[in-house]
């Protein structure tokens, strides 16, 4: 997730030289291209039924998709403050879709550890200035909101996923599904677009885009939901927006007050919370 933050982060300039859907379409190409050798099926694992593929479907489509449009155009629609406050929900949605879905027992302190991330991630969002958007802000609002459940969404799918599949094979599987569903729009805005104007800076930059968001934090998201579950690794979305920011701070300049180290300390504490081992009964 902290990887997560930071490559949203350090796509500003990439936003600003592609068009959405193209820049979409050409992370999950260059992101086929880095991993073609982890689509082989290994030996041990079964073969994919219709539940395990309608689920890579769905992983892709709300996650990958869905997550994306909602995001960007509901964040254009709506101030920057209320994203953040809205974006701050991620945890708590994850834990109530893995106890609702897949009958995951939630305890307090994982129940502590979520709101200490509202909490933090609220805080961020309203230290930041953002101006309303005007008539259209409930419907960015509502936008967010779909972004918050995607995310959500695809945080237990991609539990439900790793009991069935190995993290490599998922990667590469929800990757292929996110090239189909782009390529009609990304293909629709390469035919009007100059190439030669992109600068090279710009295409190596779009090259850690593609590996960081399709390769290597899937990778490590699966991975760590092979042993944790998934109202525990939803608690560590809280680092998405927390990274993001801390980019726009080193990296872009954006101010650091009182009110965004509290929001950080606030997130952290939900990590320790939530990581923290338990004492086991009658241990001494």
């Amino acid at each position: 997730m902290a990887l997560v933050g930071s490559y949203v982060a350090l796509s500003k300039p990439l936003v600003a030289a592609l068009p959405v859907f193209l820049l979409a379409w050409l992370r999950f190409a260059i992101g086929a291209a880095a991993m073609p050798h982890w689509l082989r099926k290994p030996a041990g694992e079964p073969p994919l039924d219709r539940r395990t593929r309608g689920l890579l479907f769905l992983e892709s489509l709300l996650g990958n998709f869905l997550f994306s449009v909602c995001m960007l155009f509901g964040v254009s629609m709506t101030s920057a403050v209320s994203a953040g406050v809205i974006l701050a929900a991620i945890p708590a949605v994850v834990a109530v879709l893995s106890w609702a879905l897949l009958g995951e027992r939630v305890g307090p302190r994982t129940w502590a550890a979520v709101g200490c991330a509202v909490a933090g991630i609220g805080l961020l969002g309203l230290a930041r200035d953002g101006q309303a958007a005007g008539g259209t802000a409930w419907l960015g609002n509502l936008l967010v909101v779909g972004a918050v459940v995607c995310e959500a969404s695809y945080a237990v799918i991609g539990k439900a996923l790793t009991g069935r599949m190995g993290p490599r094979r998922i990667t590469a599987l929800v990757n292929l599904w996110g090239l189909a569903l782009m390529t009609p729009l990304g293909l629709w805005q390469a035919w009007s677009f100059d190439f030669g104007a992109v600068r090279a800076g710009t295409w190596a930059l779009l090259v850690f885009y593609a590996l960081a968001a399709s390769v290597w934090s899937v990778w490590l998201w699966m991975t760590g939901l092979r042993h944790v579950p998934a109202a525990l690794g939803g608690v560590f979305t809280v680092m998405l927006p927390v990274a993001a920011a801390a980019v726009g701070v080193l990296v872009l300049g954006e101010p650091f007050g009182a009110l965004q180290a509290l929001a950080f300390a606030c997130a952290l504490a939900g990590v320790l919370l939530a990581t923290l081992p338990v004492r086991a009964a009658g241990a001494r």
